[in-house]
């Protein structure tokens, strides 16, 4: 079948086209982003009619494109930036109403667990007990377990563009403003690894999603030409001497360098702080970058609940609709 994923987020409105079947490799057809930086567009917690209106353009276009590209199926959701909104449920229900597309928003917890469980299906059974973390434009997810379903999910609202906004208002940032959120992340992130460790030791630690993947490649990891099944890492040691080089750059220069996107180049330093002081509290000394995340594990969980009936499904799958469904 001809599935379409779309995840708007708090950086970009992401729709993913893949062809696939329970028990099938997810086959990526058709990428599609807007970026809309929808987090920018909360004011006194509420999001903005411009963007509750650039939200309804995106995900429109995402409908037509979906439909377009033959899909059967739109899982659409969403994360932080609506989750953190007081009007996102009208919010909601105006999208729905005009686009006929229904979002569900995603608790951190659930945005942990699909991202676990898409890691886990990469590297399979023979990895043993995984550590993942996933660090977002909002927030920042960590899971922990031995099977697909992890024992411990969580999320922190630690993310790479929250942090910038909040705590890094300089570019570059000065040494008073790296020094607070250094504090700030220690003592976040302490008690958070503490209870991760109790849950037993890791046997392989992962990173995910395009904070991390920017950071391995600048890092010397394989460029983004050698393919996604190139082995890549981020080390500790790495991440530190990175750290030390991107900290005192512009976001405009920091742009220019090589897996860096202009439109998340002034959330980098951040999201190597996040990076760096996660890394340290667990403790990790390397994490293996996986290429799967939170999409690919929201298409999988649908892909298992393909022909079961909804009363034997677990309590955590997507609702799904056609893309030219009409409106609830």
């Amino acid at each position: 079948m001809r599935l379409g994923v779309l995840d708007v987020g708090s950086n970009t409105v992401h729709l993913l086209v893949v062809d696939a079947h329970p028990g099938g490799h997810p086959h990526p057809m058709r990428s599609e982003k807007t970026q809309l930086r929808l987090a920018e567009h909360i004011d006194a917690g509420r999001l903005t009619r411009a963007g509750a209106d650039g939200l309804v353009r995106a995900v429109a276009r995402a409908k037509a494109a979906a439909t377009i590209a033959g899909c059967a199926e739109l899982v659409a959701f969403a994360t932080s930036a609506v989750r953190d909104a007081d009007n996102s449920a009208a919010v909601l229900s105006r999208v729905r109403s005009e686009t006929g597309v229904g979002l569900q928003v995603l608790s951190g917890e659930d945005e942990a667990r699909y991202t676990f469980l898409a890691v886990r299906r990469w590297y399979g059974w023979s990895a043993g007990r995984l550590l993942v973390l996933d660090i977002g434009g909002g927030s920042l997810e960590l899971a922990a377990g031995r099977d697909e379903d992890p024992e411990v999910a969580l999320s922190l609202p630690l993310g790479a563009g929250r942090l910038t906004r909040q705590r890094l208002t300089h570019d570059p940032p000065t040494r008073r403003d790296i020094e607070a959120l250094t504090d700030h992340l220690e003592a976040t992130l302490t008690p958070v690894a503490h209870r991760i460790r109790q849950a037993g030791p890791y046997e392989l630690a992962v990173g995910t999603s395009k904070t991390f993947r920017s950071l391995a490649r600048l890092a010397a990891g394989a460029p983004a030409g050698t393919g996604q099944r190139a082995r890549r890492t981020l080390t500790d040691v790495g991440l530190c001497q990175l750290f030390s080089f991107i900290s005192h750059m512009a976001s405009p220069d920091l742009a220019t360098l090589d897996g860096v996107s202009p439109g998340r180049a002034h959330q980098l330093v951040a999201g190597a702080m996040v990076a760096r002081a996660a890394m340290r509290t667990l403790p990790v000394s390397e994490l293996e970058i996986c290429p799967w995340a939170l999409r690919e594990g929201v298409i999988l969980r649908r892909l298992d609940t393909l022909g079961v009936p909804a009363t034997s499904q677990r309590p955590w799958p997507l609702t799904d609709r056609r893309p030219d469904a009409p409106a609830a």
